[in-house]
């Protein structure tokens, strides 16, 4: 309990999972919205390990019928969101301008999946249950190379040349599993969830715990209100402790044996810590999000890293 306090209390000294779009601090009340994730290492003046990613995200209820929901949980007596998203991934290491592999760095990778997910919420026991399926590829298919190479001719920046070098195609099936419960709430101004999270599949296994903190006008999606769509403004800060099982980004895919270079498993960090926090401003129809994200090195030759984002959205 103790790290999880000190990570509380320290947002901005530790070191997030990537796009992550289901968490209570980023719902939108409504069964019909977008909204466009959009994650960037230009946000905190560097340029490697996770160094973009996007998500766009549709929810509404004819999504109900998606055949893939019949892969999720059902519990009784809750609240029901289904959505879609097509989501983008890009890691490279920090001398991207060389051709050459950078042997103790990680390697270039770059994944594009479609995900079905939802949302189950129960107001009256106070907890959420998340579930999705991804499905898509990781490799030169998923087009990392040409997405940052055309960034960076346009901004002028240094070109990216190792991407010869990328984590080879291999699939990508992914299912998750989400959980987060009401531990503590004081009106509409503070709130405290425990949050659990489990990973399985071909890009990435792991297990997170952690707590979900916000702050401000919050209007919380665990309470039945008539006020759901009034003006929110809040602070969030989530601290999580991952337990990591495997990582494509690093390890290459599980099919495909023959990328250029990989992060042996001896050599990946199988616990780190990391927060997500942020500054969240909601209308009746408009959603707008800044965030920041760190992480403790993941592998034993890496370094910790560090990304910002933002996410808007609005309800139809």
């Amino acid at each position: 309990m103790r790290i999880f306090l000190l990570l509380l209390l320290l947002p901005g000294f530790i070191y997030a999972q990537k796009i992550e779009n289901m968490a209570s601090f980023r719902d939108i009340s409504g069964e019909r919205y977008f909204r466009l994730n959009y994650d960037n290492d230009f946000f905190t003046a560097t340029d490697r390990n996770y160094t973009q990613g996007y998500n766009l995200e549709f929810v509404h209820p004819a999504l109900q019928k998606n055949p893939m929901n019949h892969l999720f949980l059902k519990p009784k007596n809750t609240e029901n969101k289904y959505g879609l998203s097509i989501e983008h991934l890009g890691f490279t290491p920090r001398n991207y301008g060389s051709v050459e592999i950078q042997d103790g760095d990680r390697p270039f990778a770059s994944a594009i999946m479609l995900k079905s997910f939802s949302i189950k919420t129960n107001s009256l026991k106070k907890y959420r249950l998340n579930s999705s399926v991804s499905l898509g590829i990781i490799g030169p298919a998923a087009f990392g190379k040409e997405m940052q190479v055309g960034i960076h001719e346009a901004t002028g920046n240094t070109i990216p040349l190792g991407w010869r070098n990328q984590i080879r195609n291999d699939i990508i099936i992914n299912y998750e599993l989400g959980y987060e419960k009401l531990l503590l709430r004081s009106g509409n101004l503070f709130s405290l969830n425990s949050t659990a999270n489990l990973k399985l599949g071909t890009l990435n296994t792991k297990a997170s715990l952690g707590l979900n903190l916000a702050i401000g006008l919050i209007n919380s999606p665990f309470e039945i209100s008539d006020k759901k769509d009034a003006f929110k403004l809040y602070f969030y800060s989530q601290p999580l402790i991952n337990v990591i099982g495997y990582d494509a980004s690093l390890q290459g895919g599980v099919f495909n044996n023959s990328s250029p270079y990989t992060i042996s498993s001896g050599e990946i960090e199988r616990f780190t810590a990391q927060n997500n926090f942020g500054l969240v401003l909601q209308t009746s129809s408009l959603y707008f999000e800044y965030s920041r994200s760190l992480i403790t090195r993941e592998f034993s030759t890496g370094d910790s890293a560090r990304w910002g984002g933002i996410r808007i959205g609005f309800k139809f």
